[in-house]
């Protein structure tokens, strides 16, 4: 459990910065090369490779090297497993708030 909540920090704090959110993004298209993933930000690639670090380590993506040429791959299951997390959080919530709207209902009933 304690290894799966430290799984699920280390892709939830890649996805907290607004360009590796936009990496992923572009991904959900398709595998693309290092180069053509940097080419929309205003950064140098030494920058840009660190974004690329962190969402490797969160294993959000995986990237191989042919020739000159790193290419980087999305992994859907770790994107997926954070879905779940929120997916799991939405339902604990939506009971919560029917809940509390039914109670509210019966404390107020509707006058005719």
């Amino acid at each position: 459990m304690a290894n799966q909540q430290t799984s699920l920090d280390t892709v939830f704090h890649a996805l907290a910065d607004p360009t590796r959110r936009a990496v992923i993004g572009r991904l959900l298209g398709g595998a693309a090369p290092v180069k053509r993933l940097a080419e929309p930000f205003a950064m140098g690639l030494p920058a840009f490779m660190k974004h690329l670090s962190v969402l490797e380590t969160s294993g959000l993506i995986r990237s191989e090297k042919a020739g000159r040429v790193r290419t980087c791959h999305l992994n859907a299951d770790r994107l997926a497993a954070a879905e779940d997390w929120l997916s799991e959080q939405r339902a604990v919530w939506q009971g919560r708030t029917d809940r509390l709207a039914a109670f509210v209902e019966s404390q107020n009933p509707p006058t005719k």
